[in-house]
């Protein structure tokens, strides 16, 4: 499970699979399967549909300190046609790329049983993708309401990650920040930064001020 999930979230942006896999580790419980056998899946139909796209995916953007691509990104999800008039409501994690690239899940517009994926590139938001869940999938405790949510935090969270990790000796800084979702509250990740000599934790209030930042 771990193996494939890892597998997956390299998959979409091709970046930090080290950071990555250290962030999993920490946010799904055993029986979260977040997109489960989907993730190979569309890895495997990306790299077979356009291989170019492998090696464009890494090109630098600094997303996350661009404010009003961010801005934009959040209105554009708003105005999806499918959810006119409707609230929308965010599935059990939303990720941003610093190279440009956003994902994120949605529960569906008319059966809240299903979730769809949303993927952000080149200025603009893909078609809905079916994402596949278990019966084990708790959908309503993963929950939480666009409207909670301020893309602009992504920025402010991810400077202050990195400036944190700017006075740790040997900490490498964060590519890329993500919202986990469970019990219909989120988090910030990464949680952890990680010197050569240090480690140390770090916690984010919803908005994306720093809460807490102690070493292990």
């Amino acid at each position: 499970m771990r193996k494939l999930i890892i597998g997956m979230v390299c998959g979409l942006s091709f970046i930090s699979c080290n950071q990555i896999s250290k962030s999993i580790d920490e946010t799904f419980k055993p029986n979260d399967t977040l997109v489960n056998k989907e993730n190979k899946k569309q890895e495997d139909q990306t790299i077979i549909n356009n291989p170019a796209k492998v090696n464009s995916s890494t090109e630098k953007r600094a997303l996350l300190s661009d404010i009003n691509t961010l801005i934009k990104a959040e209105e554009e999800l708003r105005k999806l046609p499918q959810y006119n008039g409707k609230e929308i409501f965010v599935y059990s994690i939303l990720y941003f790329y610093d190279n440009g690239i956003i994902n994120v899940m949605l529960q569906h517009p008319e059966n809240p049983k299903y979730v769809d994926g949303y993927e952000y590139r080149d200025n603009k938001w893909s078609e809905p993708r079916p994402i596949q869940l278990s019966v084990k999938d708790d959908i309503q405790d993963r929950l939480i309401s666009l409207n909670k949510i301020s893309f602009v935090n992504a920025a402010k969270m991810f400077a202050l990650y990195n400036k944190k990790a700017e006075t740790i000796q040997g900490a490498v800084p964060a590519e890329n920040v993500y919202i986990a979702i469970y019990k219909n509250q989120i988090q910030w990740y990464p949680t952890t930064i990680s010197g050569s000599r240090e480690r140390y934790s770090i916690q984010f209030n919803e908005d994306g001020s720093l809460k807490s930042f102690k070493q292990d």
